[in-house]
């Protein structure tokens, strides 16, 4: 079995797909871009594919939503990758001594305080692991990465400083797609894609009434532009119920009633790494 994930090494994408698939039998693929890993899928260039959709503290991952608009891949499960973030530095160098800091924007933006402590310019790169990469051929004692431990012994580099981050809690939530929609029977959320066909006044509260009255809980719900016009979008809807429960089955048929395209992304479990 092979398995597409977002690229470089030492990526937090790459760590979330070590934890989840087994490592007899697998082959994990680094693509360029989530949206490469998400193709690969639905073209059957790959059996599988694992991508970041939110993160706890930097909210949904758009390219990843986008992805699952334009490709018709199936949601088979959904992994919970606990983040921390470390300052990573080359052998011998002195925290006191660092006077530039490099990393992803979203991750230096979660560990700010931080870098305004040491006093220290940012420098922006594509990935966590691709500042830290760079830093070990760069071999600078006077620059640091934020990244993950798991990038720091991909690349060989020391922790300087543990958990930097601004905020404790931070995770980030991980989606495995394959071509297959395979059912899962005993399945505890699913993930709808509701494409209203006209707009009219209390749109998203009639959809979202639908949920309510039928005792749906909804642990997550984002808007993405149709692309068509401006001020019309489409809703990702999150259920606490899998796709086979008769409760989702009947909210289904009801919005599809009221003429919105309903399309049931993915029916799975929920496991934390």
């Amino acid at each position: 079995m092979n398995v597409a994930y977002l690229g470089p090494k030492g990526t937090f994408s790459e760590e979330a797909a070590l934890r989840y698939f087994p490592p007899n039998g697998m082959e994990l693929v680094m693509y360029d871009s989530i949206f490469d890993v998400i193709e690969a899928v639905a073209e059957g260039e790959m059996d599988k594919g694992i991508v970041p959709i939110e993160n706890a503290i930097e909210g949904t991952i758009t390219l990843t939503t986008d992805g699952l608009v334009t490709n018709d891949v199936w949601i088979e499960g959904e992994a919970i990758l606990p983040v921390a973030l470390h300052l990573l530095t080359v052998e011998g160098a002195d925290v006191d001594e660092i006077r530039e800091v490099w990393s992803i924007a979203p991750a230096l933006a979660q560990c700010r305080n931080f870098t305004r402590k040491i006093n220290a310019k940012i420098k922006h790169y594509s990935s966590t692991a691709n500042a830290a990469e760079s830093l070990l051929k760069a071999g600078d004692k006077h620059a640091g990465a934020i990244a993950s431990e798991w990038a720091a012994k991909t690349f060989g580099l020391e922790i300087a400083r543990r958990n930097i981050h601004d905020f404790e809690g931070n995770s980030t939530r991980f989606i495995i797609i394959s071509k297959e929609h395979a059912e899962v029977p005993d399945a505890s959320k699913s993930m709808l894609l509701i494409t209203p066909m006209e707009d009219r006044p209390g749109l998203l509260a009639i959809i979202l009434n639908v949920f309510s009255s039928l005792d749906i809980n909804l642990s997550w719900i984002e808007s993405r532009p149709t692309k068509k016009k401006l001020g019309t979008y489409r809703f990702f809807v999150e259920a606490q119920l899998g796709a086979h429960e008769v409760n989702l089955k009947k909210a289904i048929s009801i919005l599809k009633t009221y003429g919105h395209d309903v399309r049931v992304l993915g029916s799975f479990h929920s496991k934390q790494l």
